[in-house]
């Protein structure tokens, strides 16, 4: 009896010792820890990491490329090919393979070989008596919090209010009013460079908030205004079944947002090095990423101020610039050579009596920087008061969801205009009675032409019926 003992006890032992070593070494039965409290620290040397809740994402220290600095930062665990979403000093990297990741003072603090600081989040002390402790959330977020509130309005910091080139589902891009922050994207210098790039992808708030792309500062792309589906400059960014996008507009905040609905598949936007804003998707039967759609589209149309004042671009006219009509080109001579910067100027002054307007379809709404917004009323009002102001350029609808809503004028010049084939939305400028009158009568003579031409051909096959009936009865009486 005593061997039967001996031998379950041995075969327990045995079967302990083998579910250890497969929970170390074997990838999924991994115990993997999220949370770093304040008597712990991150090493290079240590070789541990972070990994989120799920195994999505995990935070550790990293060289990327050839490079031989190290950064920490916050990548995709299962993706095949290392994709970093994160990295906390990248215009700081450590020049070698010491590094320590710990808490003090309530905040997170990187030191180097030398125990300096190279990044720390730099918050104001709080509660001290109350521990802390940082966390890789399931959505890729890293926080500060108190250890016994899990709460997102009790966050301390987190890294998504400080991107660097991407964004997550549930990261937010765009103002917190609250905070005082702006949140956005900056590219990487090069492939295996994390460094703060050229470009970069920002909101600018004004009555109509819109985003642009920049380079070293300068405008190179514009979003144009959210229209209640998608941004009216981006009609690549189409709905898609396993994802919502959100922009939110009030007194806390004024922010670009989108979640998955199917978190089988991961997606992201990307400011890339070379120029782009792209959509970037990875299906559970792919190992790489799929690029969804990349902005600008058309460097000809898409570029910032292609066209100038009063004028506007399309890939499918010779030349691509194009005066609104009631308007011509402020330089005929540089017009003529493509160079329509200079854009287009009106035929007849606006007399703020008799004026109206010509609508132009499918259209990327004009820069928003002196526009005024009225959710509350419609086009028909918005036209009313377009025509009540004397300074009023243009008009559109703010939402085109339900027939459209809202009103949104313009009382300046009209730039960085396109037209797209089927996207885009109406947009109202307003010309002179002498303008409208000239379109007016061109329209009545090519209706003229058309009924004249109708008439004609109308005229010539009764005739030839005619003809032909008097030549059938022709050959009967010749028969008889």
């Amino acid at each position: 009896m005593q061997g039967v003992r001996y031998i379950y006890h041995h075969s327990y032992t045995c079967l302990l010792l083998v579910s250890v070593v497969l929970i170390l070494f074997h990838p999924a039965l991994s115990i993997h820890f999220s949370i770093l409290s304040s008597t712990e620290t991150l090493t290079i040397s240590g070789n541990r990491t972070l990994v989120s809740p799920g195994d999505v994402f995990e935070l550790g220290f990293f060289t990327p490329g050839s490079s031989s600095r190290w950064y920490l930062g916050i990548w995709y665990k299962r993706v095949y090919f290392r994709t970093y979403v994160w990295v906390a000093n990248r215009d700081n990297p450590l020049s070698n393979s010491i590094g320590t990741l710990k808490i003090s003072n309530m905040n997170l603090v990187l030191l180097d070989h030398s125990n300096k600081s190279v990044w720390l989040t730099n918050l104001t002390r709080g509660n001290d008596r109350s521990p802390v402790v940082a966390e890789l959330l399931p959505n890729g977020n890293f926080v500060i919090r108190y250890f016994n509130n899990n709460d997102a309005s009790g966050f301390l910091w987190q890294s998504f209010d400080y991107p660097t080139d991407t964004l997550l589902p549930e990261m937010k891009l765009g103002y917190d009013l609250k905070k005082g922050l702006n949140r956005f994207l900056t590219s990487w210098r090069s492939s295996d460079d994390p460094s703060s790039g050229e470009i970069s992808y920002k909101l600018e708030n004004r009555e109509l908030p819109e985003f642009y792309l920049l380079q070293n500062g300068f405008e190179v792309q514009r979003s144009g205004p959210w229209n209640g589906v998608r941004f009216s400059g981006i009609p690549e960014n189409q709905k898609l079944s396993y994802m919502v996008y959100n922009f939110t507009e009030n007194s806390e905040e004024v922010a670009y947002t989108f979640r998955m609905t199917n978190n089988s598949i991961y997606s992201r936007l990307k400011v890339s090095y070379d120029g782009y804003l792209q959509r970037l998707t990875l299906f559970p039967i792919s190992v790489v990423w799929n690029l969804v759609w990349s902005s600008p589209v058309d460097l000809r149309c898409d570029v910032h101020k292609a066209c100038g004042s009063y004028s506007y671009c399309d890939g499918n006219t010779l030349p691509l610039c194009n005066c609104i009509q009631g308007f011509d080109p402020w330089n005929m001579q540089l017009w003529s050579i493509g160079e329509a910067v200079g854009g287009c100027i009106r035929r007849t002054h606006l007399s703020c009596n008799g004026d109206g307007f010509t609508r132009m379809k499918n259209m990327k709404l004009p820069e928003t920087t002196m526009a005024i917004v009225d959710r509350s009323i419609g086009v028909k009002e918005c036209k009313k008061r377009c025509l009540s102001d004397c300074n009023c350029t243009a008009f559109a609808n703010v939402d085109i969801r339900n027939g459209g809503t809202g009103c949104v004028i313009w009382t300046a010049e009209l730039i960085d205009i396109r037209t797209y084939y089927d996207d885009g939305q109406d947009l109202y400028v307003r010309l002179a009675a002498a303008d409208l009158d000239k379109k007016r009568n061109a329209n009545w003579k090519i209706i003229s032409f058309i009924v004249g031409v109708s008439v004609v051909l109308l005229l010539m096959i009764m005739f030839c019926l005619w003809k032909r009936k008097q030549n059938q009865a022709k050959a009967m009486a010749t028969s008889i």
